[in-house]
């Protein structure tokens, strides 16, 4: 795609709208944003989100986002499955809470050997959220129909950009609030809010049900 003056408002216009969707205290936030405090696995979750949010915009604006309105049953599973995760979550992070001398940073060592549990949790913040769909390939899938050919996908990559610039600048910021989050206390608080706006959305998806 050759660039060209006129697709800066399609792209511009993708950018705007997947920022508005992802700026927002939500689990895949809270979890990207403890990350970048504990600084583990920072680029490589930052990364995945990123490419997640990419694929499902694609998605959309490929028309998937048709396919998927006409299958409320999977929506309903969905919904089911991402619920009880973030119940499960919520409890794990109300126990951090409960026991702040398992919240402090961890040497190099742990921190490798934890990497494929901290992608699966994430890949489980993203995929099993049906709001991701909802918005991200719904949504932004949708609004794209107003563009044609090079247009669109100005517009997709505006989106997709968006996601990129958000949880990158999350996850490597965090480590600006690193002084405090030195004690324990912040850290309760932190995972006590994290805990609440888990179990908060998982309520809300049930009673969307």
């Amino acid at each position: 795609m050759e660039f060209s003056p006129a697709l800066i408002g399609p792209f511009g216009t993708g950018f705007a709208l997947g920022a508005t969707l992802i700026i927002a205290i939500g689990a895949q936030n809270a979890f990207i944003l403890r990350q970048g405090l504990l600084r583990q696995h920072v680029f490589i979750l930052s990364l995945i989100c990123s490419l997640s949010d990419a694929l499902l915009i694609v998605a959309g604006v490929a028309g998937l986002g048709t396919l998927i309105s006409s299958a409320p049953s999977l929506i309903f599973w969905v919904t089911l499955g991402g619920a009880a995760f973030l119940f499960t979550y919520a409890a794990i992070a109300f126990y951090r809470a409960w026991r702040p001398s398992v919240m402090m940073p961890t040497d190099g060592t742990a921190k490798a050997g934890r990497l494929s549990a901290a992608i699966a949790t994430c890949l489980a913040f993203t995929f099993l959220n049906p709001h991701v769909y909802l918005d991200t390939v719904l949504l932004l899938g949708s609004l794209s129909s107003r563009y044609e050919g090079a247009a669109r996908l100005a517009y997709g990559a505006g989106a997709a950009t968006a996601s990129f610039v958000w949880f990158f600048s999350l996850g490597y910021g965090a480590r600006l609030l690193a002084p405090l989050f030195a004690r324990p206390i912040a850290w309760r608080v932190l995972d006590g809010v994290i805990g609440i706006v888990m179990a908060a959305i998982g309520t809300k998806l049930l009673i969307q049900l």
